[in-house]
């Protein structure tokens, strides 16, 4: 049976937004924050010539960059200052997290709480310019050979002093994105960085719907075909919503303590998530792939012929083709790897047990301590497994659809997973604000009656 608080969020409409003033001010520093990272994505990266790097670009399609572009809005192919978005940032993240999980010292500094949370984000910034420099470093030089081969010239003029400028240039660029990203998440909806990648994929949502239907209109594309992938579209939205909601909740239970209706034992759920890893493991197994695609792109074709190395790489890049089996099999295993390894990162079965028994919680019919650890990691193995093939089927059907189909553009599932889920959370915390309104209305019509009565 649904609680007071779910009825109440059911019967919240859109007609509460106009009583919901903060909620209004949120949402509006949210939409100018996300125009802002639109138009940077616009300012070219100086010393760039945007018509030759425009003419060059498409040829220079597939691999890691395509991957890239998508989520910083199309800046990468533009090579904007926010070119590299915020995914230096992320990789920072991750890494600092990962980190924190196999270091006694992070470890401890976690747990030192709000001011150990602060230090762990000062690090993750430190990482973050770090790995800028080094990515924007490796993308001026590649700038530079871009068009050697082609006569044409992306780089006005080549050298150190084009090297230090969009170096300079992108850490800028990825800093201001991070700053705005944190400046959404307090004093905007949702978390600022998921917005930002969000607003990237879905600027090039016009486009492509563009290009699916101009493809039914001139007969490139089966008509039936072109139902067919927008059912597979819309299926594959309504399965991710889905399986994100998904959970396994476990039954904990506190002892028994007095209350006006006698001794009552309080009892709570645990929630685990059966996508628990998020949309990490495919981010994670797509740059993998695709990394050796790109070094051969930057590199041109003086790889070719040159070394043993050189070689294996162009042979690599063959069987590594989008849709090739290779790369299915090898994007499927990486998928379930990354799975089950972050999942193992996020959630710790040994500290969930102890807090539990510290509180004096426990699952009925399981002792606490050891036995509560094994069975929470027993738990937590079997919906990964059935959130590892969740994810391989988002990520591979859309492969298999561009390959087999011959979509004359890129669907990916990692971007629909991404959208779908940020989408969410963010409708989640506009219900908990209107939430918190009505609640403020109710308690205030109810000291204006207490005061009546005297």
């Amino acid at each position: 049976m649904a609680s007071a608080a779910d009825q109440m969020a059911q019967s919240i409409s859109l007609a509460k937004f106009a009583q919901a003033t903060d909620l209004k001010k949120r949402l509006w520093f949210t939409i100018g924050a996300l125009i802002v990272f639109r138009l940077l994505s616009y300012v070219p990266l100086p010393g760039v010539d945007p018509t030759a790097l425009g003419i060059l670009s498409q040829r220079t399609t597939g691999g890691v960059l395509d991957f890239f572009n998508t989520f910083s809005g199309g800046s990468l192919s533009r090579m904007s200052l926010i070119a590299l978005g915020v995914m230096p940032y992320i990789t920072a993240s991750i890494v600092v997290q990962l980190a924190t999980s196999l270091s006694p010292q992070l470890a401890a500094i976690k747990k030192e709480g709000e001011s150990g949370r602060k230090r762990l984000n000062q690090y993750t910034r430190y990482g973050t310019v770090a790995l800028t420099a080094v990515q924007g470093y490796f993308i001026a030089v590649g700038l530079e050979t871009l068009g050697a081969n082609s006569g044409i010239q992306a780089v006005i003029e080549p050298g150190f002093m084009f090297r230090l400028a969009a170096v300079i240039s992108l850490i800028g660029g990825t800093m201001f994105l991070m700053w705005l990203g944190e400046q959404i998440t307090t004093r905007g909806i949702g978390n600022g960085v998921s917005l930002i990648i969000m607003a990237g994929i879905v600027a090039h949502l016009p486009t492509t719907l563009v290009n699916l239907l101009e493809g039914g209109r001139t007969g490139s594309i089966d008509p039936v075909r072109l139902i067919g992938i927008i059912v597979a579209v819309v299926a594959l939205v309504l399965f991710i919503c889905f399986m994100e909601r998904a959970q396994r909740r476990i039954l904990i239970q506190y002892p028994k303590r007095a209350t006006q209706r006698g001794m009552q034992a309080d009892r709570s759920h645990l929630p685990l998530k059966l996508n628990t890893a998020g949309v990490i493991p495919p981010i994670f197994a797509s740059s993998l792939l695709l990394m050796p695609l790109t070094i051969s792109q930057f590199a041109g074709q003086r790889v070719a012929g040159e070394s043993k190395w050189g070689d294996f790489i162009i042979t690599l890049n063959q069987y590594l083709q989008h849709g090739s089996p290779v790369y299915m099999a090898l994007y499927a295993a990486g998928i379930i790897f990354f799975s089950f390894f972050y999942t193992a990162v996020v959630f710790n079965p040994e500290e969930t047990a102890d807090n539990l028994k510290r509180h004096g919680g426990f699952i009925p019919g399981i002792r606490p301590g050891k036995n509560t650890e094994t069975y929470f990691d027993y738990v937590l193995t079997r919906i990964t497994v059935l959130g590892a093939a969740y994810l391989t089927i988002i990520c591979l059907l859309p492969e298999y659809l561009v390959s087999a189909l011959s979509i004359p553009f890129y669907l990916g599932g990692t971007s629909l997973l991404i959208v779908v889920n940020v989408t969410m959370d963010t409708v989640t915390q506009i219900q908990s604000h209107l939430l918190a309104q009505q609640y403020g209305d109710l308690i205030k019509k109810a000291k204006l009656r207490g005061r009546r009565v005297r």
